[in-house]
């Protein structure tokens, strides 16, 4: 069926005759969109033309599936987004795009820049269909008025044939011309042995319109004209509406890819201004960003202050003063005044493109109740041509009704049984609920986090960088001097912990790590060999020093290899609205339960500052662990709140898990959803909108298995008419679309319950 042209210097594919060119789907350079996972396995998007239903996405990923060298894909039925991962020892894109069009579908690369022109051309296409529909509809009724206003009985054969005539000439082309945004999809779908939802749809127009055309040929009383261009054009009407209300559920998933498809000003050596892409920016350049402008790069400042509004990555409403040092992030927008920053981080590696790979990357993940709708909907196809067929065959041969209102009878149930409405009712939800969530500085890191999030009834929660917000402040106190914090900073320098981290900062940038080999036991401390012996940074209980109840806050101890301690402490204060959360939290009904590894003392202050009654202190990870299993097994679902570091264990323990993040450790977290800023707000919000999803996704189901109970037996029992069935159709999927939004609305009109 397909092979490679002889001789080319470009690969092309011979698909039942036709030629086409793979590499005019092809960028010419391909690093932006190529994600390397590990030595030769590379991961592409790609978005995908002609997906209408799971029929299409079970054809792709079976398709893909089965090539040699490919790990795995997943199709996003609400954003037409496919990701595949390969081997590139095995295959590459050519070969990837080669076996999309052997099944129909063309596929290119994904960008931000791409959609945009494609969701373009796909709503120009749909309007000019829908305006050629609607024109020609007009008309041919107009003729069926003179036909059917009652003078039926006075008009000649020769009038009522001119008529229909009349009628044929301009609802055919009209048909023909507005028919081929289903008419491509089914015959593609058809000539590779398959089928699709728009093969009903479209075997339901062509019979119309040639049974209109046979009776007219026959001089027959009845044509149906008017109700195939009818017909056609509310198919195109709900179509158009469907891939509108689609686009508004992931509008905010494309707003944030498009954020920093921005020009940036380069400063040079010999401080002139260079305008150049965001791909053309190297580690290491100064750029100048104006006032008002977007940031299109991750960078410290290096000159200026402003504010700096960063909602779209932390989910925080109010500007932040920003001054030299601070880092800011791609997809900010400054202010106030100008900055020069110095980049850090650009194109893929920045934290906005991070994001959006990780909001991406769980869209993609099964959830059960996606799972449920694909086997539902990859039934569809055989089980509504059979019943089409046994309604025909049994309103003429039992009920000896006339083959022409058989056939109509036939053609309203091939409509009605169309499945968009299950095939929406769990992809529009989580993507509208993923945009909610991200408005609010909350990313879903999982698919299943939702579903998982909507049962808990068990919420842990550490304490140093959680309840806290973790920024640290090392306090002078003579309990330690210039050395000590040398030779302790120079080895936190090779932790993430917050402590160490805020250990290190203290020291300044010039401390440089003269320390090797330094080995880090989770959860306790830092340990190195260095002149004398064995050195050891860490907490109090770890280093096996005697507790004299009177310490206050976190700390960090340094023991020397003759046994000389050094104590480090740090104020820490509570998350600004963790009291209030924690509040509303119980009142919902959910347990709250604080477990840290700090001493007594620390852990006991907080507690009671929170109204925490179930709390333990000096919890080692494999402590937390213990009793996140423990719970489970006495059939609670837990959900495990900490800072994904030494609480990784107890975080992958848990029925899901919510981490704070920093920029940094945004991609090394081991939670299912990540939260930014400085508010505990987004944990609330994130149960929140969980359980507001799980009964979204119930109604839709509802809505859409019972639009299918109560409408299917009435098409089969000859009370609905295929122009009723196109309407129903069309209804159904919007109606479960619109149900979805109403989760993006409480937010916009103030009304969300955080």
């Amino acid at each position: 069926m397909s092979e490679m042209i002889a001789g080319a210097c470009c690969p092309v594919v011979t698909i039942d005759g036709q030629d086409i060119d793979i590499t005019s789907q092809i960028p010419s350079d391909l690093t932006p969109f190529e994600e390397r996972v590990d030595e030769t396995v590379i991961r592409m998007r790609f978005l995908v033309d002609g997906i209408h239903c799971g029929a299409c996405i079970q054809t792709i990923e079976t398709a893909l599936k089965q090539h040699d060298g490919v790990k795995s894909s997943r199709v996003n039925f609400s954003t037409n987004r496919l990701v595949v991962e390969w081997d590139e020892t095995k295959t590459d894109v050519y070969e990837i795009l080669t076996v999309l069009a052997r099944k129909g579908y063309r596929g290119v690369p994904y960008s931000a820049a791409m959609l945009e022109k494609g969701k373009d051309d796909r709503d120009k296409a749909l309007l000019k269909a829908m305006a050629v529909a609607g024109f020609a509809a007009s008309n041919v009724m107009l003729l069926s008025v003179s036909i059917w206003s009652g003078h039926f009985s006075d008009m000649g054969p020769h009038t009522r044939s001119l008529m229909h005539w009349l009628s044929a000439l301009i609802a055919i082309p009209a048909i023909i011309y507005s028919g081929r945004v289903f008419f491509d999809s089914a015959i593609s779908a058809l000539k590779q042995g398959r089928t699709n939802m728009d093969v009903p749809i479209s075997l339901a127009v062509v019979l119309a319109t040639g049974m209109s055309l046979s009776e007219t040929m026959r001089g027959a009383d009845h044509a149906y004209f008017d109700s195939a261009i009818t017909l056609m054009f509310f198919l195109l009407v709900g179509r158009y509406l469907d891939h509108r209300a689609r686009g508004k559920a992931r509008a905010v998933a494309e707003h944030m890819l498009s954020l920093n498809a921005t020009a940036v000003s380069v400063i040079q050596d010999d401080g002139g201004i260079k305008v150049v892409t965001p791909d053309q920016v190297q580690e290491g350049d100064r750029v100048l960003v104006a006032a008002g402008e977007r940031i299109s790069v991750d960078g410290r400042i290096v000159a200026g202050s402003s504010d700096v509004d960063s909602s779209v990555i932390t989910g925080e409403s109010l500007p932040e003063s920003m001054t030299i040092g601070d880092r800011v992030f791609a997809g900010s927008m400054n202010l106030g005044q100008p900055l020069t920053l110095e980049v850090v981080q650009v194109g893929e590696s920045t934290l906005l493109a991070e994001i959006c790979r990780l909001m991406e990357h769980a869209e993609q993940r099964r959830a059960d109740y996606v799972t449920l709708a694909d086997r539902i909907a990859k039934a569809y196809a055989p089980v509504v041509h059979t019943l089409a067929a046994l309604t025909f065959f049994g309103w003429t041969l039992f009920f000896n009704m006339g083959w022409q209102q058989a056939l109509l009878t036939s053609v309203a149930v091939l409509i009605i049984t169309c499945p968009c409405a299950l095939g929406l009712a769990v992809p529009v939800v989580q993507v509208v609920a993923a945009g909610r969530l991200l408005k609010n500085g909350v990313l879903l890191k999982t698919g299943s986090a939702l579903e998982r999030l909507a049962k808990i009834d068990l919420i842990v929660f550490d304490k140093t960088g959680t309840l806290t917000e973790g920024n640290l402040e090392l306090l002078k106190q003579d309990s330690w001097n210039d050395k000590d914090l040398a030779i302790a900073a120079a080895a936190a320098g090779f932790s993430r912990h917050p402590l160490a981290k805020a250990l290190h900062k203290a020291a300044g940038s010039t401390v440089k790590p003269v320390v090797e080999d330094v080995r880090e036991e989770t959860g306790c401390g830092l340990i190195w060999e260095g002149e004398g012996g064995t050195y050891r940074l860490g907490s109090r209980k770890w280093l096996e020093l005697e507790d004299d109840g009177n310490s206050i806050g976190p700390e960090l101890w340094l023991q020397y290899p003759t046994g000389r301690t050094a104590c480090f402490k740090f104020s820490d204060q509570l998350r600004e609205d963790a009291k209030e959360v924690v509040g509303k939290l119980k009142k919902q009904g959910y347990e709250i339960v604080l477990l840290s590894g700090d001493r007594e003392s620390n852990v006991s202050l907080v507690a009671q500052q929170l109204g925490i009654k179930d709390w333990k202190a000096s919890c080692n990870p494999t402590e937390k662990l213990r009793f996140l299993e423990e719970r489970r097994a006495e059939g609670l679902n837990v959900a495990m709140v900490g800072d994904g570091l030494n609480d990784a264990p107890a975080l992958t323990a848990a029925t899901v898990s919510l981490s704070p993040s920093s920029a940094a450790d945004i991609s090394q977290n081991a939670a299912d959803v990540v939260f930014q800023g400085r508010l505990l707000k987004p944990v609330f919000e994130a149960l929140y909108v969980s359980k507001k999803s799980d009964v979204l996704v119930k109604q839709n189901f509802a809505l859409a298995l019972g639009y299918n109970i109560f409408t299917i037996p009435l098409a089969v029992m000859g009370f609905v008419t295929p122009l009723i069935a196109s309407l129903a159709m069309s209804s159904s999927s919007i109606v479960v679309i619109v149900n979805a939004l109403r989760l993006g609305w409480t937010i916009s009109k103030g009304k969300s319950e955080t």
